[in-house]
């Protein structure tokens, strides 16, 4: 008896999760190929680029400046005292310190950089599907990009990027902060992926 009972409660419950799974309707898109066709990340791409541009170059002043010092001292080092050459190697220390400090601070401020660039172009992306999933009835969009979900089989579902790229098309171009309203046609800056500034050369 109670097996019987066992089986119809099962039978139940497997029928009713059938009956729940075939009543969602499921989509998926790779995200990150999303923002990648988005205008928007141009722009982004351009000014952080920039922005790198001018930490990298600042660092490069310093490591100019202390490679200078330390040719110098090395010159006048065997007719330098004991108390000035204590000095001037206090001196070149104090600034290797400042070099690497400004390095790793360098390095945050590049990602905060980065965040704030983006941030309006997600937003906005999300906002596609939101508008996209909800015409086409969608409980779930997933996000088929490498390493973003462990959906490993989803033929069942509906690649909705085309739509939204669609969607996304026809709205206003996101905001991008400390940059002028974006334009069609920015040429690709060349591929330097998200490196940091480069690493200070080792001492001398």
């Amino acid at each position: 008896m109670k097996t019987t009972i066992k089986k119809v409660v099962l039978t139940f419950v497997s029928v009713g999760c059938l009956t729940f799974a075939q009543a969602q309707k499921i989509a998926h898109l790779s995200f990150d190929s999303l923002i990648s066709l988005m205008p928007e990340t141009k722009t982004a791409t351009e000014a952080a680029q920039n922005y790198l541009k001018g930490l990298e170059q600042e660092l490069v002043a310093m490591q100019g400046e202390f490679e200078s010092k330390y040719k110098e001292y090395q010159e006048k080092e065997p007719g330098m005292s004991d108390l000035i050459k204590q000095s001037k190697q206090a001196d070149l220390q104090q600034l290797q310190t400042r070099i690497q400090d400004f390095q790793r601070q360098a390095e945050m401020d590049y990602k905060r950089k980065q965040a704030e660039l983006t941030s309006p172009i997600i937003e906005k992306a999300k906002k596609g599907i939101e508008m996209v999933a909800k015409e086409g009835g969608y409980k779930y969009v997933l996000d088929t990009s490498p390493g973003a979900s462990v959906v490993l089989y989803h033929e069942q579902t509906d690649d909705i990027l085309s739509s939204v790229k669609k969607k996304l098309d026809g709205m206003p171009l996101a905001t991008i902060p400390g940059t002028a309203p974006g334009t069609p046609g920015i040429k690709p800056l060349p591929n330097k992926g998200n490196n940091p500034p480069p690493q200070q050369k080792g001492g001398k």
